[in-house]
Order: C-alpha cells, then sequence, then structure tokens
C-alpha cells in the first residue's frame, strides 16, 4: 500500500516564493501588449495579414487580361486593360503598340465617320508613344505602319490623308529593316501597297509574310483583303476563315466573311446560287451576333449587316426590324436613324423613311426621334438627336432625304423648301461628282417645276 505525502497537493503546483525578475518580465510584456493594443486602434499598426486598401497588380497581369478579352471578342475590354497595363509601364513600347494596334482595329467597329476618326486618332497618338519608347523594336514600327494606314483613310484624314500614307510606308520599310524576317510588317506593307494600288508588289509582300509565319491571324486577315481587292472573293472568304481559326471570337472577321458572301450574291447571276450566298451571308452575321451575346458586348454592326442583306433580298421587313434592334443599342446614334430611313425608303415607305433620315440629317426632338425608334415613353428616357455633318460617309442620307421630299411634295403638303435646302448643301460640297449629281438632279427639277406652276 502506497501512502501519500499530505505536504504536496495532487491538483495544483505548490506555490513558490515571488522572483522579482520573473514580476518584472511580466509587467514589460503587459505593457507592450498595450502598446500594441492601442497601436492597433489607432490604426498605427496593421494587423497580422489584413488585407491591403487596394491590390497590386503588375503590367503584365493587365497584359494578359488584355489578350485574353481581345481572343475572347471584347476589343473594349480589351482596350482598357491594356491602357491599365500602359499606364503601370510606360517604357514597354511594345505593350503600347499592342494597345494601338486594338484601337484601330476597334475603330472599324464604329458607326459614325466622327466614332472612327476619334479611335483612330487615339491609336496614332499611342502608337507614336510606343516609338519613343522603343524606337529600335521591328514591331513596333510594323504595328506603326498599320495604324498610320488605317489613318490614312481620306474619309477620315481629308487632305492628311497623302502624309499619312508615306508615314506608314517609311513605318513599314524601317520595321524590315530592323528585322527583314518580321511578317507582321510585311502583311502590313503589303496592306498599304494595296491601298496605293500597287497589287504586284503586295502580292509579293504577303506571299513573303505566308512563308515567314502563318501562324498570324494579320497576316490571313491581310491576305484576304489583298485577294478581296482584285475581286477574288471566294479565295478571300477562305483566308478570312484561316484567320478565325486563329482568333474564331474576332467578329470584325466574320463580318467581312458576311460581306463578301453578300457581294457574290449580288453579282451572281443564278438565282439559287444568289440565295444561297445571301443565307452564307445571314449565317457568318449571326455567328457575330452570338459572339456578342456571349460575352455580352452590345454592337450594332451585325445587325446593320444583317439588315443590309435582307434589303438586297428584297426583304424589308426583316430588314427594317434588325436596324430598330441596333438602334435600341445605340438609341443616339444619328447614323443609324439614316439606315432606318433608307430600308424605308427602299421599302416605298417615304411616309416613315422621311423622319428618320430627318433625324440623321438635321437631327430631330426627343419626341420625334421616339416616334421613329418606337420607344415606350414611359420608360425609355428622351434623346434628342444631333445630326450627321455632311461629309462622303452621310451624303447618301443627304440626298435621299432631299430626293424623298421632292418626291413627296403635293399642293398643299409643301416638302419642297426643305427639299431645296438639302438638295442645295449636297450641290455646294459635291457638285463636281457626276454621280451625284445624277441623283438629285430630276428631285432638283420635280421642285422647279411645282414653283414655275405656282407662279
Amino acid at each position: 500500500m502506497i501512502e501519500l505525502d499530505n505536504r504536496h497537493s495532487l491538483f495544483r503546483k505548490s506555490r513558490g516564493r515571488s522572483n522579482p525578475t520573473r514580476i518584472l518580465l511580466i509587467l514589460a510584456l503587459i505593457i507592450a501588449g498595450l502598446y500594441i493594443w492601442l497601436g492597433v486602434e489607432r490604426g498605427d499598426i496593421k494587423e497580422a495579414f489584413s488585407p491591403t486598401p487596394t491590390a497590386t497588380r503588375m503590367p503584365s497581369s493587365f497584359a494578359l487580361e488584355a489578350e485574353t478579352q481581345f481572343k475572347a471578342g471584347n476589343l473594349e475590354a480589351a482596350i482598357r486593360a491594356y491602357q491599365q497595363a500602359a499606364d503601370l509601364d510606360p517604357n514597354d513600347g511594345e505593350l503600347i503598340a499592342e494597345l494601338a494596334r486594338i484601337q484601330t482595329y476597334y475603330s472599324g467597329l464604329s458607326n459614325t465617320d466622327a466614332d472612327a476618326k476619334a479611335r483612330l486618332t487615339e491609336a496614332k497618338k499611342n502608337i507614336d508613344l510606343a516609338v519613343e519608347a522603343e524606337p529600335e523594336s521591328s514591331f513596333v514600327w510594323a504595328v506603326r505602319a498599320f495604324v498610320y494606314n488605317w489613318n490614312a483613310n481620306p474619309t477620315h484624314a481629308g487632305e492628311q490623308a497623302g502624309a499619312l500614307m508615306a508615314e506608314a510606308e517609311r513605318s513599314a520599310v524601317t520595321a524590315l529593316q530592323l528585322d527583314s524576317q518580321n511578317a507582321l510588317a510585311l502583311a502590313y506593307y503589303a496592306e498599304i501597297l494595296i491601298d496605293q494600288l500597287k497589287y504586284e508588289q503586295a502580292f509579293q509582300n504577303i506571299r513573303q509574310a505566308l512563308e515567314k509565319d502563318s501562324s498570324l491571324m494579320d497576316v490571313h486577315r491581310v491576305n484576304a483583303f489583298v485577294l478581296e481587292s482584285s475581286a477574288e472573293y471566294e479565295a478571300a472568304i477562305e483566308e478570312y476563315k484561316k484567320a478565325i481559326e486563329i482568333t474564331p471570337n474576332f467578329t470584325p472577321l466574320h463580318i467581312r466573311i458576311g460581306t463578301n458572301y453578300r457581294t457574290l450574291g449580288l453579282r451572281s447571276t443564278n438565282k439559287v446560287r444568289e440565295k444561297e450566298m445571301y443565307e452564307n451571308a445571314l449565317l457568318y452575321y449571326e455567328m457575330a451576333v452570338n459572339i456578342n451575346k456571349r460575352i455580352g458586348v452590345k454592337d450594332p454592326v451585325p445587325y446593320l449587316a444583317i439588315s443590309r442583306t435582307y434589303s438586297q433580298m428584297g426583304e424589308f421587313f426583316s430588314a427594317a426590324l434588325n436596324v430598330r434592334t441596333a438602334l435600341d443599342m445605340q438609341p443616339g446614334s444619328p447614323d443609324i436613324y439614316g439606315q432606318l430611313g433608307l430600308v424605308y425608303f427602299r421599302a416605298r415607305n417615304y411616309e416613315s423613311a422621311i423622319p428618320a433620315l430627318k433625324c440623321a440629317v438635321y437631327g430631330c426632338t426627343a419626341e420625334e426621334s421616339c416616334e421613329v425608334r418606337r420607344c415606350n415613353k414611359e420608360v425609355d428616357p428622351p434623346l434628342e438627336i444631333t445630326g450627321l455633318p455632311l461629309t462622303d460617309g452621310s451624303v447618301l442620307y443627304y440626298y435621299t432625304y432631299g430626293s424623298v421630299l421632292a418626291g413627296m411634295h403635293r399642293p398643299g403638303l409643301d416638302y419642297c423648301e426643305r427639299a431645296v435646302e438639302v438638295l442645295a448643301e449636297v450641290r455646294a460640297r459635291f457638285g463636281s461628282d457626276t454621280e451625284i449629281m445624277a441623283i438629285i438632279e430630276p428631285s432638283e427639277a420635280i421642285c422647279d417645276s411645282f414653283n414655275t406652276t405656282s407662279q
């Protein structure tokens, strides 16, 4: 039997003598703890593992996001991400060049000349910054050739077109001097040569580009453009399809395929083939619509392309439905009002054509625009429309509006006063254009005859 020593407790330690050193240490720890606690309360000291106020991202992270968005077909999101990357690293010329390249492509999705010019101007500014950052980069100079070439479009550039084209060519030559194997530079140079009507040289350059690197979307796109410019529409379609295999969600490629099919349908003398080509065009436009729906992009361009196809097929009801869908997406766009007016005009619905064309040419009140787009006044916000200035891109709306007004003039229904104003404006700007004059002169004669009769 074991005996327990009653002098020691089984359940607690005996209290030893006080140790002064230990007491001082404990007091120091308590004071330190209080200091840290007060620091946390005041915000002077951050808790361990607490999140930073703003997440830090590297330029490469934004660049990867931009590339992903471009592959998904969302050009607007790609531009935002590239801009953020460029803001973080303004010395990365190739990064800024990528931004300028996407901005240039984005200009092709514009509905008006003004929008396209603004996007191209921004791209031009960025590509010049890229050259300043990396003047020895062949890639940067190649993209500069592309950007300047698209900026040289006479519709946007006016008198500066020649100088911009010269800069585009100089940039392509510089890119090839820095790297003669640069397939992108060869392709962009081919595009420039086509715009200069130098077809043989363009074919030579694009063939070299394909030999050096056929994995680039831009190379196949330019090859398709070269073929298209030579009226080889079926071959162009096949090249655009190869480009789509590389970037399947890049909707401008689908639009170009659809447009080439539509051209084949328009040129066909065989009714069966004509119908087949138009159906193929609608199929590719619908692909673009579905891509945009999937990624949440509201782009009216495919719907407007569908509308033009239905107009050529004589199916004006379907054409008008698609333009109105585009108008729902961009109810403030005078260009889309003009396209709706053209559909009504071709359908001989002149009463509906007049207000739609008025919105496009001279603008219209919020009430008038609502009537044209058949809006719900209780839900849709009122929108006053500012008309388009008279340019190469809008002159069709102007002379169609003037012609419809003249054609609808009746005693007691005076449309000629406005018609004469519109047609005079067209004559003052395009008096040397024989085709436009041949269109407006009969309308002018109608109003002249009414004026003569009334005198």
